[in-house]
């Protein structure tokens, strides 16, 4: 074997070491389905969105557990020729303030409650069925009156939906199921696992343009942003 290719070869196997090991830093830990059902005078609507969680594995520690995925957009059909809807934000409420960090454990602690037992990070794959997201685990809601104006959000009670979304409307409820991880970053679909959720953008147009108008749709919806908050980590992570 020539110089050349004694080095080739060692080459490749660095490189292959390199990428596993950013496989193995960026796969998800788990990913689940978080889906919403409102009840409305047309019957039941539902949407839903699979959500990835990437807990911290990098050698320092030094980071935190991240998400993937997209808010859920809940398409809820024509009222008098005018379109209603309800986005499940990726975002809670606590204290008074905003909080980004919750929704990476709404399918852990699902299905604690759901178990009647604490639920590790490292079992929460292994979980099977579909549990209810009830309480302080279900996020911040919101509906626009105009999909295509931030500006038109407005928040949504989880238990008097109809004073937003008008009389026959009610949040049903939301539920999260643990999906599998797959072959992650080919985790495209079918037997390869599911993908997680795009296309946000498509129905909230203004997520797209600049001049953070994710802020200016939670500052419509009365939410409170503080200091660095990234407000458009509440609609879409990537």
């Amino acid at each position: 074997m020539s110089f050349i290719s004694k080095w080739a070869g060692l080459l490749g196997l660095l490189a292959v070491i390199v990428i596993g090991d950013q496989i193995r830093i960026n796969r998800p830990g788990h990913k689940y389905r978080l889906t919403v059902e409102v009840t409305t005078p047309d019957g039941i609507k539902t949407g839903s969105g699979v959500l990835a969680v990437v807990p911290d594995r990098n050698y320092n520690r030094g980071g935190r557990t991240t998400m993937r995925g997209e808010a859920v957009f809940v398409d809820l059909g024509q009222d008098h020729g005018k379109g209603k809807n309800l986005v499940a934000l990726l975002a809670h409420q606590q204290g008074g303030k905003l909080d980004l960090d919750d929704i990476n454990y709404v399918a852990l602690r699902a299905y604690g409650a759901a178990r009647g037992n604490r639920v590790s990070f490292n079992d929460i794959s292994r979980q099977a069925g579909i549990v209810p997201v009830q309480g302080e685990l279900i996020p911040l809601l919101v509906s626009f009156g105009d999909p295509r104006d931030p500006r038109t959000a407005r928040l949504v009670a989880g238990d008097h939906a109809d004073t937003v979304l008008g009389d026959g409307y009610a949040i049903r409820g939301l539920t999260a199921e643990v999906v599998p991880n797959g072959f992650w970053p080919i985790d495209f679909g079918g037997v390869l696992g599911e993908p997680v959720t795009r296309g946000i953008e498509a129905k909230l147009p203004w997520l797209a343009t600049p001049d953070d108008p994710a802020a200016t749709a939670l500052k419509a919806a009365g939410l409170p942003l503080v200091g660095t908050t990234d407000a458009g980590e509440a609609f879409a992570r990537k």
